[in-house]
């Protein structure tokens, strides 16, 4: 199955080598990179990997436009080309390429959204501070409450769907941008009928470059996920 990886970048330059040497691109497997105009030398880092290696590609974008519109651009730019399955992935090395084939065996065996957990079977989460956890946790909580969505994490930023699924959603019409982007494609995908699954993973915290977490991406999930009932019906 012909794969995707779409990877949102802003100066992420620390990380890209140990990254790219992890994904082992190449035949079935590629990565496009969105990168919002690093200032860093990371656009530049990319070029030159893709010029060595295949199946690498570059979206450049004008300036920081977030998360959301990121994976949305990326998303359309594979649907205009022949891949059978787009995945998500940080830049930051928390996501472990290695769980890739674990998620098209998830696929192959029926599944049409497979999502990386990091609370399947226990908490598997490195170095991330007790007030980060906790408020991953309680996002968790709180979107079940307001959305019924069946996932132990819905605000995972490691997955893979189908390509019918993103063919299925209007990409236009999502509204969140911050971390409550992943939420929303989750429960579009499950109110759709699609078959939800996840696997476990385990979460490492970056160690180079800055976290994009802030405040203002926490007031728009608090604020959006009790809407998407409203906002996303069948």
């Amino acid at each position: 199955m012909k794969s995707l990886v779409v990877i949102p970048t802003y100066n992420e330059h620390q990380n890209l080598a140990r990254l790219l040497d992890r994904l082992q691109t190449g035949g079935d497997l590629e990565v496009l990179f969105v990168d919002d105009n690093s200032t860093d030398g990371t656009r530049e880092e990319i070029r030159r990997f893709a010029g060595i290696h295949q199946g690498i590609h570059l979206m450049e974008r004008p300036r920081k436009m977030g998360l959301g519109t990121a994976y949305i651009d990326g998303f359309k730019w594979a649907l205009a080309r022949s891949y059978d399955l787009i995945f998500e992935m940080d830049a930051d090395l928390s996501h472990d390429p290695g769980e890739i084939p674990n998620f098209i065996d998830r696929i192959q065996g029926g599944a049409d959204l497979v999502v990386g957990s990091r609370y399947v079977d226990g908490i598997r989460v490195i170095n991330w501070p007790l007030g980060r956890l906790m408020l991953s946790l309680v996002a968790a909580k709180y979107t079940h409450f307001w959305t019924g969505l069946p996932l132990t994490d819905p605000t995972s930023g490691f997955k893979c769907f189908r390509r019918r699924v993103l063919e299925s959603i209007d990409l236009d019409h999502i509204r969140s941008n911050g971390y409550a982007f992943q939420i929303e494609m989750d429960f579009c995908a499950w109110r759709k009928g699609f078959h939800l699954a996840e696997i476990p993973i385990i979460f490492t915290d970056r160690t180079h470059g800055a976290t994009k977490m802030n405040s203002k991406i926490v007031r728009e999930a608090v604020c959006i996920v009790p809407m998407l009932r409203f906002m996303h019906r069948r």
